[in-house]
């Protein structure tokens, strides 16, 4: 029987200042944890913490795909100033930053928040209404430490978030979440072979 493989998406601030002081360790870490989980990594082919968490990630061993806001390698570089490394799939999508975060986002099995500024929240809130399972590193700063606030209301439907401070521990539960997420969607579906 084969081990499932997940695609986890790394959200995060692309510019770091207002993070906490250890965001490129912790997030190198959640990363290399993805990879030693077997995952793939899936972030948003930018700099800061989804940069880093490739870095981790490909120091691990793991594979990582970028999801670019270009719509080719050329506008990837000269016109949105971003890495082409260290990514073993890159996907142009064309489609800016607002239209790269929902296409990622809905690509994923699992969203992990670190940090993060407007478009961390953007991503945030995609997976909140597609209800992707979500795990928050707690303490790296930004909207990270501003989901648990937001995220307690008269909502619609199921939250499926989790909150640790703990990067390991985080990827951890964030699969066992997906995991679960996905034995009952079989189970609703019977044995089924689509």
């Amino acid at each position: 029987m084969r081990q499932e493989k997940f695609e986890i998406v790394v959200s995060g601030a692309a510019h770091v200042s207002h993070c906490c002081d250890n965001i490129e360790e912790i997030t190198k870490e959640v990363g290399r944890e993805i990879a030693r989980q077997n995952c793939n990594l899936v972030t948003g082919a930018t700099t800061g913490v989804p940069y880093f968490a490739a870095l981790g990630c490909k120091e691990a061993g793991g594979f990582n795909i970028g999801f670019s806001p270009a719509a080719s390698e050329k506008a990837h570089l000269k016109t949105y100033r971003l890495p082409l490394t260290p990514f073993d799939i890159m996907i142009y999508t064309g489609a800016d930053y607002t239209g790269r975060n929902i296409i990622m986002t809905k690509s994923a099995d699992g969203v992990i928040i670190i940090c993060g500024r407007m478009g961390t929240l953007h991503e945030f809130v995609t997976a909140f209404e597609l209800q992707k399972p979500i795990g928050v590193l707690e303490g790296s700063g930004g909207t990270a430490d501003k989901i648990r606030q937001i995220a307690t209301g008269p909502y619609r439907g199921v939250k499926k978030i989790i909150y640790e401070k703990d990067p390991k521990t985080l990827v951890k539960n964030l699969i066992e979440l997906i995991k679960k997420e996905k034995k009952q969607t079989k189970g609703r579906l019977g044995n089924n072979n689509f």
